[in-house]
């Protein structure tokens, strides 16, 4: 089978969703590692048109936005399958997804996380204070999740979907540190969760640390 090839850097939030999936389907495929802002060069532009990570290319065919690739995966290889049959849980996993792009990307990853625990660890500046004042906004996104999860194993019901893999990579970090799990407090159905897709092979397998071994950043330009 063509080997998927993953355009992005490791440790993406993004990224690690399409590689998610690519392992839960047991496909072949290849990190090609971009430095960190490496999205924004004009060689990577040639790539993206919006600058924005990951791509996929399968074969010939290039597609981005995490969403279509994530669907694209699901189609063309159907087992296991990653969107229920039930068109109510199909339509949870798809708001799910929706919820992560406009509110857990920018309100959690971005302002909170990213802040606090990702830009420490890469050495760049940040302000904690800011993040810290954005942790409110935070706490609603956190609080609807956990309402939508309820008492259901995954996301949109019994079995692992499409949303647990968008969602998985952003939440995962939060238990990594004192303003996360302080978001977390209370909600003992997300906690579970997380841990219960933590445990999952797909999710070992796209370690930050894990991807950097194997598909090494390239230094910024």
């Amino acid at each position: 089978m063509t080997e998927f090839v993953v355009h992005g850097v490791p440790g993406s939030p993004y990224v690690r969703t399409v590689l998610m999936a690519l392992e839960e389907k047991d496909l072949p495929w290849r990190l090609q590692s971009v430095a960190l802002g490496g999205n924004r060069t004009a060689a990577y532009h040639s790539i993206h048109p919006f600058q924005k990570i990951p791509t996929l290319d399968h074969g010939a065919f290039r597609l981005y936005e995490t969403t279509a690739i994530l669907n694209y995966l699901d189609r063309e290889e159907p087992e296991p399958a990653l969107t229920p049959d039930d068109i109510r849980r199909a339509a949870r996993m798809d708001q799910v997804m929706s919820v992560v792009n406009a509110y857990v990307a920018p309100r959690v990853s971005g302002a909170v996380t990213f802040p606090l625990l990702v830009a420490p660890r890469l050495g760049l500046a940040a302000d904690p204070r800011v993040a810290r004042a954005a942790i409110p906004q935070a706490c609603e996104v956190i609080d609807e999740l956990a309402r939508l999860l309820n008492d259901h194993d995954f996301m949109a019901g019994p079995t692992l979907s499409l949303a647990d893999l968008m969602l998985a990579p952003h939440l995962s970090f939060l238990p990594d540190f004192e303003e996360g799990r302080t978001m977390l407090d209370g909600h003992h159905n997300l906690l579970a969760w997380i841990d219960r897709v933590k445990d999952r092979p797909s999710f070992a397998a796209t370690e930050w640390e894990r991807l950097l071994e194997r598909f090494p950043m390239p230094a910024a330009a």
